[in-house]
């Protein structure tokens, strides 16, 4: 009996664990378009036909593959992750869709390994409460940037972190506007737009989306 309670107990946080993870897995992005507003991200962010961009973060590629379509033959895509897995991933989902203008890349975690003053946009979506160097990498990004190029930070803040520390907030796996903002100046970008409701996280009415745009000096 014991043993049959563990084996239950096991099977529901691997359940728990995938469901907290869906939002990145292909038969998901369907929903996800419902809830994030990838059209006017790519608007905040300046994103148009023939723009070379970075997604750094990448996951499985749910922006990327947005990314790809919106730039076009003529601009180029570099799709980042930490994880072998889900480059792997996203390369046979860019195959399957015949998309030829991403470079995908195996980062580490203080490098995305982006090419020197290439890029018009830098996009870190629901990734930076995962970087413990982000002073490093945001300086990697920064140097990865056209002059006036722009970096874009969009995060979801967990309302039960408010007014913890960043630490706390980063165990959770959130983070809150006002830190990222310090830390963006900090870097040497200049914050041109910022929204601190863009809505709700899988429509979870206690994450709310925060978008921050900046521009390297």
């Amino acid at each position: 009996m014991i043993q049959q309670v563990k084996v239950l107990i096991f099977l529901v946080s691997i359940l728990c664990i995938e469901t907290s993870f869906a939002q990145y897995k292909e038969n998901d992005w369907k929903k996800r378009d419902t809830w994030m507003n990838v059209p006017k991200i790519f608007d905040l962010a300046g994103i148009k036909s023939g723009s070379t961009v970075a997604d750094v973060g990448c996951h499985e590629g749910y922006l990327t593959i947005h990314l790809s379509k919106m730039v076009g033959e003529r601009g180029k895509v570099y799709a980042v992750d930490v994880r072998e897995d889900r480059i792997e991933q996203l390369d046979e989902h860019l195959e399957e869709r015949k998309l030829t203008n991403v470079k995908t890349i195996v980062g580490d975690y203080d490098n995305p390994k982006l090419p020197n003053t290439s890029l018009d946009v830098v996009v870190v979506m629901d990734t930076y409460h995962e970087m413990d160097n982000y002073m490093v990498v945001l300086d990697h990004i920064k140097k990865s940037l056209k002059p006036e190029g722009r970096i874009v930070i969009i995060e979801k803040f967990k309302s039960h972190m408010r007014n913890k520390t960043r630490d706390t907030q980063m165990e959770a796996h959130t983070i809150s506007l006002d830190f990222v903002k310090s830390e963006l100046k900090e870097a040497g970008f200049t914050i041109i737009k910022e929204i601190q409701d863009f809505g709700d996280w899988k429509n979870e009415s206690d994450k709310k989306i925060w978008v921050l745009v900046g521009v390297a000096k």
